[in-house]
């Protein structure tokens, strides 16, 4: 397929009413962008952490009732899936396009993750660009801007990871669904491919043995 970003259309998708028409809509119109993300920045990501990554696009096949609220591909270097893994994430709510990485509550080395993220803290704090933003929990849009986020606050969230079984943490960009440059499928792969670049940090160390 030739793609050309995303229009309003497929966030109005989130706007349907039913599972099943819902679902209709996310198939004919937005998976098939997905996937072309996913195949087009898994090179590139493999490239990037040094390992071989591989594509998972959401099916949401639990699903029998509510129609789902948000729909991603998400990255890892587990062929069989990604939520048991530090993954990144690229999708959309009706009313942003996200860029993610995340450690969520399936991951059986989140307490470890948290552990590291306290020992560098400080790091984190630095390098993480002041537009960038974070998430407890990927089921909700709620997020927390970095520039609020200290190092005490850090330590609060990585102890959370450590000591709360469905604790979560993810952290990159939000997207306005009418920032043109959804529009702009060169500038908006740049900014994903960059943003994955900025949290790599917290991939390696969501990774690291020691």
């Amino acid at each position: 397929m030739e793609f050309r970003g995303f229009t309003s259309e497929d966030f109005d998708v989130f706007t349907i009413n039913g599972l099943e028409p819902r679902m209709d809509a996310i198939k004919s119109r937005i998976r098939p962008k997905l996937e072309f993300i996913g195949k087009e920045l898994t090179t590139y990501l493999s490239i990037l952490t040094a390992e071989e990554i591989y594509y998972h696009v959401a099916k949401h096949a639990r699903r029998t009732v509510n129609p789902p609220a948000d729909t991603w591909v998400a990255w890892s270097a587990n062929k069989r899936g990604y939520k048991a893994e530090p993954h990144f994430q690229v999708g959309l709510w009706q009313t942003h396009l996200f860029v993610w990485f995340a450690m969520i509550y399936e991951a059986p080395n989140k307490e470890a993750f948290g552990s590291r993220l306290k020992e560098h803290a400080d790091e984190i704090i630095r390098i993480i660009p002041k537009n960038f933003v974070w998430s407890l929990d990927h089921t909700e849009p709620d997020v927390i801007p970095h520039q609020d986020v200290d190092v005490k606050y850090l330590m609060k969230m990585a102890e959370r990871l450590e000591k709360v079984k469905k604790a979560e943490i993810l952290c990159g960009i939000n997207i306005d669904r009418n920032d043109p440059i959804l529009q702009n499928e060169k500038q908006l792969m740049k900014k994903i491919e960059q943003t994955f670049e900025k949290v790599l940090p917290l991939y390696r160390l969501a990774k690291s043995k020691s």
